[in-house]
């Protein structure tokens, strides 16, 4: 069956270079990309109890301006990336975006969404808005791949995925990390940060799991002994010049300590490569 992604746009740069991030990534799989634009109305709020109807002028207008921006970013796809591999379907619908995702995963059987890490509106400095944020928390039916405004594509030859070893390892959520390393030689660095680098029997356990996953992919284990964990991925990352950082995402695991509001203002205000977030 080939690949199913959803595409979050709001026709900004930021999202028009997600798009392209993403066609890039899985240039050579067969795939579905689905292009979605949750289109607002100035009269609606969520202070209004009025919510306009399909059919009238103000909702019908709306809906064609997105419908508008959506032809015109065909245009530029079919003239920039014209892969028979891909083929392309575009959603404008009045919602919430998170509500508006989780209808058209499971309507669409979606594999991965896809997102730039600002939208339109995004506060200057602010790499992470908080659509991105609440999606990676709180789309958990498939892999969320948030990038940052300013990254351009290059095969990714090195993805960090910190871990702390405290759960075992499913091959199952790691599924997109190894494929996208098949597809293109990516090396995987697992990293361990602690200010205690000692690891018990379970993280020991744990550890060689994720090796007898990884197999004979291209991975290596490292350590870094800092208390601070946003910190120590940052500056390893930045060292070694890594393309992506993947992690699992489980409930009060490293989303909260990492990507929680203060923390992203560590580490994602400053992210310089895409995050893919697995479940």
């Amino acid at each position: 069956m080939d690949k199913r992604i959803l595409v979050p746009t709001d026709f900004s740069k930021n999202a028009l270079n997600a798009i392209r991030y993403a066609l890039n990534l899985y240039k050579e799989i067969k795939c579905e990309f689905y292009f979605l634009n949750v289109f607002r109305l100035d009269s609606y709020s969520t202070d209004n109890l009025f919510i306009p109807e399909p059919g009238s002028a103000e909702y019908e207008a709306a809906k064609t301006r997105s419908e508008e921006e959506f032809n015109k970013l065909l245009d530029i796809l079919k003239l920039h990336h014209n892969n028979v591999k891909h083929s392309y379907h575009t959603i404008s619908t009045f919602n919430f975006l998170e509500e508006a995702l989780k209808q058209i995963i499971a309507e669409k059987d979606i594999d991965l969404v896809v997102m730039g890490t600002q939208g339109a509106t995004g506060a200057k400095g602010l790499i992470f808005g908080s659509n991105t944020v609440n999606t990676m928390e709180k789309i958990r039916e498939c892999p969320v791949l948030a990038v940052p405004e300013n990254v351009r594509f290059s095969s990714p030859k090195e993805i960090v995925f910190p871990t702390d070893y405290k759960s075992a390892f499913k091959r199952k959520e790691l599924s997109y990390l190894i494929e996208i390393s098949k597809m293109h030689d990516t090396a995987i660095r697992v990293l361990y940060v602690a200010k205690n680098v000692e690891l018990n029997d379970e993280q020991l356990n744990n550890q060689k799991l994720l090796g007898d996953i990884l197999g004979t992919l291209n991975h290596s284990f490292h350590t870094l002994s800092l208390k601070d964990v946003s910190d120590g991925l940052t500056s390893f990352v930045e060292s070694r010049d890594s393309d992506m950082i993947a992690f699992i995402n489980r409930k009060h695991f490293f989303f909260s300590s990492i990507f929680s509001k203060p923390m992203v203002k560590e580490i994602g205000y400053n992210a310089i490569v895409p995050i893919l977030a697995l479940h």
